[in-house]
Parts: structure tokens; sequence; C-alpha cells
């Protein structure tokens, strides 16, 4: 059933609404209880986990082949138990201990295992906290975080309004199949099991690029000078930019450098669904602005929570006024800035940033921080507390050390040191107790699925199939079914060309040769990296593209409002502006070379000359191949622009899932070794071996241009028949229909 938008993210509507955790339904005249699962196309599905829930992401190509009848595969995961000591320390926030977390599991390495937290820490956690731990599993790498159903799960249930009756079926039906987690019982028998002393975890953010880049917040400043200095920038001369006000305006100076923060955001289901978290940021907004406290105006704040529920605490607690006070104002409940949507900057900063090869930062409470995704000028990104988010946004820079200077001063001319507007642990949970009401969660998601006059006046076809507008540039007849049907067409094309099948199909999961590399990438190559969701720019492949349909600049809209259009998002693929082809060292941006002869091109533009030549292509990578969103784009635009093969490091679970859904073939180096230890130079003409059976050891053959080969084994990453046959019919869709029309 579909809900109007604005009610929130989806995410947190399941955490509070949605999930039963103990399904009941009528079966012969019965009712049967059974556990709530859930399989979502969004790797943050997860997020239910933290109350019981086993759910967990997958690709929307792989939902596309379920609604048509295909079954999902979940191979057998490893679970790592995860031990919970001790408690937190009054200074340390539920932001910090996931923080911490996801640094470890991700240096432990647990992509496609489960990870089970348990133990004495785990059990003094409450629901919101183990949803926020839950929620960040792909950062960590986990298919799922899970935390089993105990007395926290059952005060969660009741806090978020659910049924007497239904937390008596939950506590009832987990206890009777030995689901219910009770304080003292023996730990399960785990795979392998790590531990963590909740007092060890400290103040802490993350960043610049990636969520498990931990930096405690003691040392956040000296972070900003390596940061700096590894950018080839001197820390030594952050001279002040400023920018005066136009003439005739009641616009001030701004002054940038080095380090400033302009995107200050409250954002994403991850920390919103957080009361604990949301109270505080709106206790230290409150003192702020009583000791006269303001936000820099160089500074775009935000507020999106993830739910309405959220404005309804923070209203009856007193705290909006004094958010709003500082810039934090409702911009709507949804995914905003973590996702891209953060909207421009005043052009003001924006030209100084480009003028002056400006290396500011944005700071929110999300869950990724990737390159390029929250905005196209800012360069580093920092995941942080919500109550943070309003402390960096007050000093208004990062080269500061939140902890020995002061964040401004009051009008007396005082010191404000951060300890100053802190709030005390007791005052967030005496808030929480006195202002977070189940009424609100039961008045709020009565009307979820009522969208009012203007939701109900839309216009909805009765069609049972979609009527293709081929003058829409939002929304156009995409071309992967064009080959279902045709697998003999599609080998015969793949024998007489070496490569891709006529007409744009992938070819089955046969022999490569003659295959060019489209593009080389080193370690944590992100989904966003290979498929940006923010703003168009003017300048890029899908600028060019809807300038020729003449879409103004102001309409280009984002890669992710126009995901139903593959002329863009295939002209987006790898077009990242912090992106890194190792072909093109020395440039950012969605760049390439063309072989033979090496000319510097857009990686759109080489793919056509590749297509029209008929070569197949390869993109080689190091570790880590597709973290972050559970974007189908980032498999369905490489296959788009001819990508047979992807040989990377490693990859990660939703991406290498959807690579092989899209007929790619993913490819792991053998242990030991990768492109720099084969000494490749992405120059060289490639040959693959077929690929007959899961897992298969494959022979690769690169020719360098003096002639000299390289030969090297790959394992297959098609981890099951299935997705061998997925591979052979050129993806799933077509998998699916060609069987549709065999029937």
């Amino acid at each position: 059933r579909g809900g109007p938008p604005g009610k929130g993210i989806i995410h947190q509507i399941n955490l509070e609404n949605l999930a039963p955790v103990v399904r009941l339904e009528d079966s012969g005249g019965r009712s049967v209880a059974f556990p709530d699962t859930l399989v979502g196309t969004d790797s943050h599905t997860t997020m239910v986990n933290g109350i019981g829930v086993l759910g967990w992401g997958v690709g929307g190509i792989e939902a596309e082949a379920a609604m048509l009848g295909h079954p999902l595969y979940l191979p057998y995961p490893r679970v790592i138990g995860f031990r919970l000591r001790g408690s937190l320390p009054p200074q340390a926030s539920p932001t910090d201990l996931v923080l911490t977390i996801t640094e470890r599991l991700r240096r432990y390495g647990v992509v496609g295992k489960l990870v089970e937290f348990f133990g004495p820490g785990a059990a003094e956690l409450d629901g919101a906290t183990r949803a926020l731990i839950s929620n960040m599993s792909p950062e960590y790498g986990a298919t799922a975080g899970f935390f089993p159903v105990d007395t926290q799960t059952l005060a969660y249930l009741k806090q978020t309004a659910r049924p007497e009756s239904r937390i008596a079926l939950v506590e009832a039906y987990t206890r009777a199949q030995q689901l219910f987690r009770d304080e003292g019982a023996p730990a399960p028998e785990y795979t392998d099991v790590l531990e963590l002393d909740l007092a060890e975890v400290e103040p802490s953010i993350a960043g610049p690029r990636r969520p498990q880049d931990r930096i405690p917040l003691a040392g956040a400043a000296q972070a900003w000078d390596s940061y700096l200095r590894s950018s080839g920038v001197s820390p030594e001369a952050p001279a002040d930019v400023e920018t005066p006000a136009p003439e005739d305006s009641d616009d001030v100076p701004l002054r940038l450098r080095h380090g400033s923060v302009v995107i200050a955001a409250i954002t994403s289901c991850t920390n919103t669904s957080n009361p604990q978290l949301m109270i505080g940021a709106g206790l230290l907004a409150k003192k702020a602005v009583e000791l006269g406290l303001r936000v820099p105006a160089h500074v775009k704040t935000s507020l999106a929570p993830g739910s309405r529920v959220v404005s309804r605490y923070l209203d009856a607690a007193g705290l909006v006024c004094y958010l709003q006070a500082l810039g934090f104002h409702l911009v709507g409940y949804g995914c905003t800035t973590c996702i891209g949507n953060s909207g421009p900057l005043n052009p003001r900063i924006s030209r100084a940033i480009r003028e002056n090869d400006l290396r500011v930062a944005a700071v929110l409470s999300g869950n990724r921080n990737f390159e390029g995704r929250v905005h196209p000028e800012v360069h580093a990104n920092y995941l942080a507390s919500p109550p943070l988010v309003v402390a960096y946004a007050l000093a208004g820079r990062m080269d500061i050390d939140l902890l020995t200077e002061p964040l401004g001063r009051e009008a007396g001319g005082e010191p404000v040191m951060l300890a100053d507007i802190w709030p005390e642990p007791e005052q967030v949970r005496a808030a929480c107790e006195r202002f977070l009401d189940p009424g609100q969660f039961r008045e709020e998601y009565a009307a979820l699925f009522s969208g009012g006059d203007a939701w109900d006046a839309l216009p909805a076809g009765g069609a049972k199939r979609y009527p293709w507008n081929s003058a829409s540039t939002y929304i156009r007849k995409p071309p992967f079914f064009a080959s279902a049907g045709a697998e003999e067409k599609r080998l015969a094309g793949e024998q007489a060309s070496g490569g891709r099948a006529p007409g744009g199909a992938a070819a089955s999961a046969g022999q490569l040769r003659e295959a060019r590399v489209l593009a080389v990438f080193a370690d944590s190559l992100t989904t966003d990296h290979i498929s940006p969701a923010g703003a168009i720019a003017e300048n890029s492949e899908a600028g060019h593209w809807l300038l020729d349909q003449g879409i103004p600049p102001r309409e280009f809209n984002s890669y992710g409002s126009r995901r139903g259009n593959h002329e863009v998002m295939m002209r987006g693929t790898f077009a990242n502006i912090r992106g890194r082809n190792l072909l093109v060292p020395d440039q950012e941006g969605g760049v390439t070379r063309s072989f033979p002869g090496g000319e510097v091109m857009s990686i759109f533009a080489a793919s056509e000359r590749y297509r029209q030549e008929q070569t197949p292509l390869l993109i080689l990578a190091g570790r880590e191949y597709g973290t972050g969103s559970s974007r189908d784009w980032a498999a369905k635009g490489p296959a788009l622009l001819g990508v047979r093969a992807v040989i990377a490091e490693s990859f990660e679970r939703i991406h290498r899932s959807n690579l092989a859904g899209v007929g790619i073939l993913p490819l792991e180096f053998l242990p030991g070794e990768s492109v720099a230890a084969l000494g490749l130079s992405g120059s060289e003409l490639y040959a693959l071996a077929p690929c007959e059976h899961p897992g298969q050891i494959l022979d690769v053959e690169a020719r360098r241009e003096n002639g000299e080969l390289i030969r090297f084994q790959v394992k297959a990453r098609l981890d099951s028949a299935l997705e061998l046959e997925y591979a052979a019919c050129g993806g799933i869709l077509s998998a699916v229909l060609n069987g549709m029309i065999r029937v």
C-alpha cells in the first residue's frame, strides 16, 4: 500500500509504526503467528533489526524480478557476535557509539555476514539507540546488525504506541519460540566474537570521506590540518576570503577560508529517529541562544527529521524556536542533505569556493559522507551527532578544537565553551520522559496514508500498462528488455563481435576477447562515485543532453529525480565530480583515456566510441568496490555503457548482486594480486575465459601494446547457479521475461 509524500523516511516509519515484530495472519480459519521479516529496496532497510525484525536490503534489480515472481536468495551467512559490556560515559552519545562500532567492524570485515549484538551492554541500550546501530550496518558492511527481542524491545513498542495486544503477542510468541533474549541467558554460538567496552566510547565525528574514518573530537582540529596537507593545501596560509554584500541588499559580508563549515544539517533517519539526540540538540540550541550565540552567515543550516513525530516532541518541549533562532528551520520530512538534496549554496559562497579553490566542509547527522555526495562544491563531509552538528554550525569552521576553544562570546564578551552549553544526560533524559508521549505516535500515524485533498485530486490512469511518453525527460521506456526472448541472437552477436550484442544488450557469461578498460579505480569506490544522485552540472554530459532537449539549467533537478530516464543516468555514470580514474590521475571527474591512442575524453564519450567499434569493456578496481547505497543505476549505468565485467579485489554485497543482476561479471583478483601487483596499466587488451559454474577460477590474459602478455586468474563472484543463469541471459529482467515468453 502506497502513501503520500511528506510523512517521513520509510525506514523510520517502519521502525516507529509499521513493523509488528511478530505477524499474525489467518490460515485456514486459524490465526498463525510468525516472526516478521523484511527485504527492502534500500540498504538501510536494516534499521528495523534494532527491534528484533530480521531485515536486509537488496538492489532494485532484484526487487523488480521479485515483483515478476522470481525468488530472492540469500546465501547462508556467517554470524559474528558483537558483545557489548559496560555503560556509555556521560559525555558520549549514541552517535559516538555507532561511529566506534562502524570503525571496528569495517576494520574486521563483515561484508556478507550478519552481526548480532549481545551482552550486558547491549541490554542497557534502548530501542532507538539499537535502531541507530542497525541502521548503519551498510556502513560497516554487514548484511544486518541484529538485536534480539528483549524487554527493551517491548519498552520501545510501548513508547511508539503499538497496541497492548500486539506487545503481549510479541513477548508470548518470542518466549515460546526461544527467540526472547533474557538477561543472563547463555550466549549463542557465533562464527566469531568481537567485544567493546562502552566505557571506551568518546565524542567523535567521522570523515572527511567515509563513515568508518572515525575521529575523536579531541583530535578533530589536528585531523583537519592533516587533511589539508594531504590535499596539497597549506594550513599555514588560511587567508580569509571576504565576499561583500551586493548593493541595495540587506545581506551581510561573508568571510570564508579553508575549513569553513558551509553546510550544517540535522538530517537522515539514522540520528533523527533517536529522541535522546534530537532533544539534546534542542537543549544545546536553547543554551546557545540564551547566551547570545549565533550561527555565522556563511553556514547553511537545515532540519529534516525522518518522521513527523520528531516535530511533535520538539514542539512540546519548547525547543523548536531555539533551533530556528540558529537557522535550523524545518525543510521537510525525508532524505535531504544525506542523499545530496542539500540545495544550492549562496551564489557568493559558490563563487568564492570556485575562484579561490577553497576546501570547505559540511557537517551532518547522516550515515554517509562520500565524496561529492552532500554537495558538489564541498570537498570534506563529516558525520556527527545532532548536538555536534549545532556546535559546528555555531563555530562555523572545522579547524577548531571544540573541547578547548570557545564557540563564541556572550553579550558581555566572556568566551562560551562547548561544555557551557552541552546538556547534562539527566537533563536530556528528564526532557525525553516528560515530552515524549505515545499519543504523539498514535496521532501522527493515524493519518499515515492520508494526503489531503491535493493528494486525492491527483489524476491516476487506470491502464494496466504504463503509457510511455517519448517526450518526457523524467521517465522514458528503458532499453533493458530489448533482448528478451532472443538468446540465440545475443549469443550470435557475441560470437561475431567478441563483445556486447547488437542493440546494446549484454552478452552471455561467455568468453571475452579484445576487451578494453574503461576506467581504473582505487579502493572504496562507492555507488555515489559510479552513479551520483545529486545535482546535475550544466557542463556535464547529462547537462548537455538536457540542454539539447530544451531544459534550462534551473530545471535540471538531480540525478536522483531523473532516475527513470536512462539517457540522463547513463551519461551520469562515473560522473561524480570527485571521482578519480587512475587512467587520468591528474584530473577529477568522469574522464578517461580511450585506447589505442590514449586520448582524454569523458567516460560517456569513450564508451560511445567503443560501442561503435563493438569493443567490450572492463573496469579494474581495488577493495570494497561498490560501497554505499543499494543504487541499481550503479550497475545499470555501466551495463548501458558496455561494461561486461568488473575485476576488483573485493565487492560490497548488494552491488556485487546488482552487477550479476544486469549481466556484468563480478570478478575478484586472487589473494595477493591487484592492479598494482600485476603491473596493469589499463591500456592493455583483455581476454577472459568463459564462466561455466559459480565461483569458477577463470584465466585472464592482458596484452600490452608491445605484445607482452600478462596472465593471471580471477574468481567469478557469481555465487549461485541462478546468478550464472542471470549473467548468461544478460540480467535478471531478461531472464525473467525469457521465462515468461517460453511459458
